[in-house]
């Protein structure tokens, strides 16, 4: 199996709205954008699916020094091996790619956050940093589109938040801000117990509202210029706010179930988005 073969093994089988985005690329953003995601993958999965805290924090180390042997030419994983003769074409910057693996180990540091400010600070190493080289991939002449790639990233980070209260909660993690949770009443045992109620409800539409003006405050930020090559990040976005409209929809039952859009309806969405320009 080719480098390649293997970042598109693991992106198709990952199942995320972010693979119905990629099918409309050029071959050569294609396969970089599915070796970024492979890599992002890798280093989430390191930390989701080990069980031994000590063997994820090995692994992340081991993928820092793999990332600073790649931007000397010297990689060994198939996705570096993908990864390497895109670093230049798409100026991807090793800070950025280091700044993920950051972003993964913060979820064995810390399982609560303070307040939003504190919540924005992780959103932006999971997420907003993989707007950025996304955003680089697909094809950003200006630097607003850059700062358009940033603040959507940390809008499908809060999506996914919303989404996952109920999974997340169940792996010990709270991405609720916890004085939001003070504000509305809710505490940390109505999420491990899953206890849905009206004050709930009203913290997650506050969510809701809050990551809509996010997506609205990105959009609003792309340049026309920029528009037709951002197009994949524009098929997300469709993909993610319809997800979150059903969520919203659903009256927020995410405590125990996980809501989700069938593939046809994802590829629906991106094609809608390609075709719209």
């Amino acid at each position: 199996m080719s480098p390649d073969d293997y970042c598109q093994q693991k992106t198709a089988q990952s199942g995320s709205s972010f693979y119905y985005s990629f099918l409309f690329l050029p071959p050569e953003r294609r396969r970089a954008i599915t070796a970024l995601y492979a890599f992002c993958r890798e280093v989430d999965d390191t930390v989701d699916e080990c069980t031994d805290e000590s063997v994820a924090r090995i692994k992340l180390a081991w993928w820092r020094k793999e990332i600073a042997s790649m931007y000397e030419g010297q990689q060994t994983h198939p996705v570096t091996q993908a990864l390497q003769p895109h670093l230049s074409a798409y100026n991807l910057q090793q800070q950025h790619l280091q700044a993920i693996i950051d972003g993964m180990e913060m979820d064995l540091n810390q399982t609560r956050y303070l307040d939003y400010a504190a919540l924005t600070k992780y959103c932006w190493h999971v997420a907003s940093v993989v707007g950025i080289l996304s955003a680089s991939i697909f094809g950003a002449t200006k630097p607003e589109t850059l700062l358009y790639a940033e603040k959507l990233g940390h809008a499908f980070q809060l999506t996914n938040i919303i989404r996952d209260v109920g999974e997340d909660a169940r792996k010990g993690r709270i991405y609720l801000p916890i004085n939001e949770l003070q504000q509305f009443n809710v505490t940390a045992a109505d999420l491990l117990n899953a206890r849905h109620s009206e004050n709930f409800e009203k913290l997650m539409a506050f969510q809701a509202a809050r990551a809509q003006k996010v997506y609205d405050e990105a959009f609003a930020l792309l340049p026309k210029e920029d528009r037709r090559a951002q197009r994949p990040g524009l098929m997300m976005s469709a993909i993610y706010r319809t997800l979150l409209d059903e969520v919203q929809a659903d009256g927020f039952h995410v405590l125990t179930q996980r809501i989700s859009l069938t593939p046809i309806r994802k590829l629906w969405l991106a094609w809608k988005t390609y075709i719209r320009g």
